[in-house]
């Protein structure tokens, strides 16, 4: 029981240093700090998801829980989700106005740590 303790803190842990190198004001905000890591180099993006790789490793280790694999599932969709936009906004630098509205607007304190909410109940219960 204490093992899975401590894959639970583990994995909030690795979500709050994702959330930390993320944060700011607007999505915008958020997807510029994003996109200058993806500019040094995409495996250093990639990297810097490191839940994504543990996710992974829950999976393996749960004999591929239905939980987990949902979280693995949204998180795969999060980053590819990520990575079309921010291609799409600085290398193509095509934006309807209504996204770019929506992309300037502010954000609520809470939603850089919405994975942190979301996610992590899924692994609790995919590890009990």
């Amino acid at each position: 029981m204490n093992d899975i303790y401590t894959l639970i803190l583990i994995y909030i842990l690795l979500e709050l240093f994702e959330t930390q190198w993320q944060k700011a004001d607007t999505l915008m905000g958020m997807l510029l700090n994003m996109y200058q890591q993806y500019r040094r180099h995409i495996i250093w993006f990639l990297l810097l998801h490191p839940t994504f790789y543990f996710t992974i490793y829950l999976a393996i280790a749960t004999d591929f829980k239905a939980e987990i694999l949902l979280v693995l599932f949204i998180k795969t969709v999060d980053i590819a989700t990520k990575i079309l936009l921010m291609r799409q906004l600085f290398e193509k630098q095509e934006v309807s106005a209504e996204l770019s509205q929506m992309l300037h607007a502010p954000l609520h304190k809470a939603m850089p740590y919405i994975g942190l909410f979301l996610y992590t109940p899924f692994i609790v219960m995919g590890l009990l």
